[in-house]
């Protein structure tokens, strides 16, 4: 984001608050949303498992952002733009003064907005790695990740004068453009995602057995919220209630539909009927490819990139298939092919007139830019792999990161958690009391304690 930027302290604006408050909502609503969209496309034996997988991340990451990874992200430079000092907002404490402000907000509410990008960030990797998971593992992952992968990319990508501070290399060096976050949080989660998929390997029956969606329902109400909450983490991202946020409003409103026209046309050339998953994938990938491009481009730039992300995106799930790596829930289809997507085409379409006043090659400003965001997703790309690798590697040797390949075929929702989504048998009770009396109690934990595995 190259807007200019006031770092000197400043009076709190009430209105530029509660707008970044409410989008700080919006973001934390994309949970639940993703929850809903992850739960409904896998096999009805583990949705809860996969649900549990999303929550469970925006614990463990808020926990270890509020702790550390801020300060990781945004602290003061620990050396040659690549990471903050790990120690200067430790448990956001110097924060809470009143008197902590920036570009009229409070720097602990950026601080929150901010959080909770780890946290979606982190959810999405979980869709790589869906069904053959061990609960305590991803955990571990989790927080690991977050102030091993995330913090420090989030420190290269979004601009630290935000928070008073120096930013990292890639904005201040290499000058990529990423707004809201295409290469921290959409190139880096499938990037992730994609050395998680590879140390875990293929679920059993990958190729044979048909895993398709058990709630095309689910997927559809968990990607409406995702569109609402995207609204948040993209125009909340102006940090003000100003002609930049509505710009960028009308970019991600126009994106996410354009995105899904484009699936929905790939789907009915190539199969003969567009589907419902194909509409809701779809928009997901016009929204993905508009985050790091929705301050650069105008409406009719924002169609463009939806179109082809959705395009461009409907084709390349294929590839785990062909390459034969088990991509869940496509995580590497949509968010990394997406994210490199509206990444690079900033450097074709980018206009002046938009809010980061930069010109693209079609608007005269020739390779540079296009340049600088190849080079921008690249870096993210490699490093967020590497070290997402070595990290499933290393928790893998040490605690083992996939459960049994006979819990994963008996459903990972009753071995794990001793729980099934859905009840579809009548069971009645008796006089004796054996639903809510001592022996319904008993035969509960006793099932509970024989199917735990984490």
């Amino acid at each position: 984001m190259l807007l200019a930027i006031d770092v000197q302290p400043a009076p709190i604006d009430a209105g530029d608050t509660a707008w970044l408050l409410a989008a700080t909502a919006l973001v934390l609503l994309m949970v639940p949303g993703l929850a809903l969209f992850y739960g409904g496309m896998v096999r009805s034996k583990s949705v809860l498992n996969m649900m549990m997988m999303t929550f469970s991340a925006l614990g463990v990451i808020t926990l270890a952002w509020v702790l550390v990874g801020y300060s990781l992200a945004f602290g003061n430079d620990g050396g040659a733009g690549l990471f903050g000092d790990p120690f200067q907002y430790f448990g956001l404490q110097s924060l809470v003064s009143s008197t902590s402000n920036w570009m009229h907000v409070p720097v602990i509410l950026f601080a929150c907005f901010q959080g909770l990008f780890a946290v979606i960030t982190g959810g999405l990797v979980a869709g790589a790695i869906a069904d053959r998971a061990r609960f305590g593992a991803w955990l571990v992952f989790c927080a690991a990740w977050t102030l091993l992968v995330y913090a420090p990319v989030a420190h290269w990508v979004f601009d630290g004068s935000r928070a008073g501070h120096v930013g990292g290399w890639l904005i201040n060096r290499v000058h990529l453009v990423d707004f809201a976050g295409g290469t921290a949080v959409e190139i880096c989660s499938g990037a992730s995602g994609l050395a998680l998929a590879l140390v875990l390997g293929r679920r059993v029956g990958f190729g044979n057995d048909a895993m398709r969606p058990h709630n095309l329902t689910l997927v559809m109400l968990g990607a409406g919220l995702l569109w609402v909450g995207w609204f948040g983490f993209n125009a909340g991202s102006a940090f003000r209630a100003d002609q930049n946020a509505a710009v960028v409003f009308a970019a991600t409103l126009v994106a996410g539909a354009a995105g899904a026209g484009g699936w929905l046309a790939v789907e009915r050339l190539r199969d003969g009927h567009a589907t419902s998953l194909g509409a809701a994938s779809g928009m997901v990938a016009g929204l993905v490819a508009i985050t790091p491009s929705c301050g650069s481009v105008t409406p009719l730039g924002a169609i463009v990139v939806g179109l082809a992300a959705g395009v461009v995106c409907a084709c390349a799930i294929a590839l785990k298939y062909r390459f034969k790596y088990d991509d869940s829930l496509d995580v590497v289809g949509v968010h990394l092919v997406g994210g490199l997507v509206g990444t690079v085409l900033v450097g074709l379409l980018a206009s002046s007139a938009a809010p980061t006043h930069v010109d693209g090659l079609f608007y005269g400003g020739g390779f540079t830019q296009l340049g600088r965001q190849a080079l921008g997703a690249l870096v993210v790309l490699v490093y967020a792999f590497v070290v997402s690798g070595a990290l499933g590697l290393i928790i893998d040797k040490a605690m083992g990161f996939r459960i049994d390949p006979d819990h994963e075929v008996q459903g990972i929702d009753l071995v794990v958690h001793a729980e099934s989504a859905y009840d579809l048998h009548v069971t009645t009770g008796s006089r004796h009391g054996s639903i809510f009396g001592h022996a319904g109690q008993h035969g509960e934990h006793r099932l509970r304690v024989g199917l735990r595995e984490d």
